[in-house]
C-alpha cells in the first residue's frame, strides 16, 4: 500500500468563485477568453472530455475590469456552486485560460497536486452531500476548503493519474462509437426523406398534435422534501441536461421522485420521445431523445405520446432537424416553445409503410448501440474500480 496523507483541500488550491456576466457582453462567438457556464461544464463532462476550452460566449481583455474578474488559469479544475446542477457532480479542467458565470467555481492547484490528480478524485467526491441545505443548495468554499485530499508524493500522482486517463480514454473511444452510430441513423433518414424542414421530396406533413398526445413536463416543489428521495419506488426524474446526448435513448437522470413526488409530476411512457422547449439557450431549443422507460420530467420539456407506432419516425425526424421546433418560438421568446405552438409543430409525413422501413434500420442500429453501451458500462464500472482503489492507496 502507498503511503499518503490526508490533506485539505485549501492547502493545495486556491477557490476562485465565478462573476456576474450582464446580458449586453453575451452572445458573443468569438473573444479573447471563453466564459464559460454551468451548462459548458456539463456538455463537456458529459462527452467524456476532461478539459473545457471553448464556450457559448466569449470576452475581451478590455472587459476584465469591468467585470471586476481576473482570468482562471489553463489547469483549474471547474464545477457548479448553486443549485441542483451540484447534484450532477461534473468536474471539467480549463484547458486554456479563461472565465466562469457566479453559478461556478474553479480550484486553482498549486505545485503540491498535479491538477489531473486533483480533478480525478474531486470526480469521486459528492459535492451535493457538502452543499448548504437550503432551499437553493449552494457550496461554501470555507466547506470545499476543508475537503480532505488523499496525497501522495508527486510522481506516484502522476502514475495514479496515468492510469486513470488511459481508463478513462476506453470510454471516450466507446462514446464515440456510439456517437458515430446515432450519425448513422440520422444519414439513413436524411437519405430516405430528404430535410424535414425543406421537404425536398415533397411529402405531405401532419402537425405534432395530430399524431400524437403531448404533455408539458412540470417540477414538483422543492419545498416538499418527500416528494424527492432515491428508494425503490422512485421514478427518474429527466431534466434537459439528459436530452440530446450521444445515446439513442435517455441517459440515466441523477435524480430522482419518490412515489409520493411522482402522484404530481407528469410523467411520459416508455416510447415517447422528450424535446427541450425551453432553454437560456435558444440553440438548445429542440434537442430531443426518445426513452425506452417511464420516467418524470421537468416543465422545459415537451413529452411526445405517438398514437400509432410511429414512435422512431417521429423521433428520427426531430433528430435531424431541431430547426422544426426552433421555427416554433416566437420573435420575442427564442428560447422558448409553448405547448400549443408546439403541437402545431408540422412533420413529414410518408406513407406508414415507408416509416416502418425506416423503423427497422433505425432499430437494427440500435441494437448495436445496446451492445456498444453494454460494454461502456463494464468500462465505467472498472474505472470506478480503479478509482476507489487508486485514492486507498491500493493501486
Amino acid at each position: 500500500m502507498n503511503e499518503i496523507t490526508l490533506t485539505p483541500l485549501g492547502d493545495l488550491a486556491t477557490l476562485q468563485a465565478g462573476v456576474g456576466f450582464p446580458l449586453d457582453l453575451q452572445g458573443r462567438e468569438s473573444g479573447d477568453y471563453p466564459l464559460a457556464k454551468v451548462r459548458d461544464i456539463s456538455r463537456v463532462a458529459r462527452s467524456g472530455e476532461m478539459a473545457l476550452s471553448a464556450a457559448d460566449h466569449y470576452v475581451d481583455e478590455e472587459d476584465l475590469a469591468r467585470l471586476k474578474a481576473r482570468p482562471i488559469p489553463a489547469g483549474s479544475i471547474l464545477f457548479s456552486k448553486i443549485g441542483e446542477a451540484i447534484s450532477q457532480n461534473y468536474r471539467v479542467i480549463a484547458g486554456c485560460p479563461l472565465l466562469i458565470d457566479n453559478n461556478a467555481m474553479a480550484a486553482i492547484p498549486n505545485s503540491r497536486v498535479e491538477n489531473r490528480y486533483l480533478c480525478h478524485f474531486l470526480r469521486t467526491v459528492d459535492f451535493y452531500a457538502l452543499a448548504s441545505s437550503t432551499t437553493v443548495p449552494a457550496l461554501r468554499k470555507s466547506a470545499l476548503e476543508r475537503l480532505l485530499v488523499p496525497l501522495p508524493p508527486i510522481p506516484e500522482q502522476r502514475r495514479i493519474s496515468a492510469i486513470l486517463d488511459k481508463a478513462d480514454e476506453l470510454r471516450a473511444k466507446r462514446r464515440a462509437a456510439l456517437a458515430k452510430l446515432d450519425s448513422l441513423t440520422q444519414s439513413i433518414f436524411l437519405d430516405m426523406f430528404g430535410d424535414p424542414a425543406t421537404n425536398p421530396k415533397g411529402w405531405s406533413r401532419k402537425q405534432i398534435g395530430q399524431v400524437a398526445t403531448v404533455i408539458t413536463g412540470n417540477t414538483p416543489s422543492r419545498a416538499v422534501s418527500e416528494y424527492y428521495g432515491d428508494t425503490e419506488d422512485t421514478i427518474e426524474w429527466i431534466k434537459s441536461d439528459n436530452i440530446n446526448t450521444p445515446h439513442y435513448f435517455l441517459t440515466q437522470a441523477d435524480e430522482r421522485l419518490s412515489a409520493m413526488g411522482r402522484q404530481v409530476a407528469r410523467v411520459a411512457p416508455a416510447g415517447s420521445i422528450l424535446v427541450t422547449c425551453i432553454a437560456g439557450s435558444p440553440a438548445c431549443i429542440g434537442n430531443s431523445s426518445m426513452t425506452d422507460r417511464e420516467v418524470a420530467f421537468n416543465q422545459q420539456i415537451n413529452a411526445v405520446v405517438p398514437f400509432e407506432g410511429n414512435g422512431h419516425f417521429i423521433y428520427g425526424q426531430l433528430r435531424v432537424s431541431k430547426r422544426l421546433v426552433q421555427q416554433a418560438s416566437t420573435a420575442g421568446m427564442k428560447g422558448m416553445v409553448n405547448k400549443s405552438r408546439f403541437e402545431r409543430v408540422a412533420l413529414i409525413w410518408p406513407p406508414d409503410p415507408i416509416q416502418e422501413i425506416f423503423a427497422q434500420r433505425a432499430c437494427t442500429v440500435e441494437k448495436t448501440m445496446l451492445q456498444q453501451r453494454a460494454s461502456l458500462d463494464n468500462l465505467n464500472g472498472l474505472f470506478s474500480s480503479l478509482q476507489h482503489r487508486a485514492f486507498r492507496g491500493e493501486l
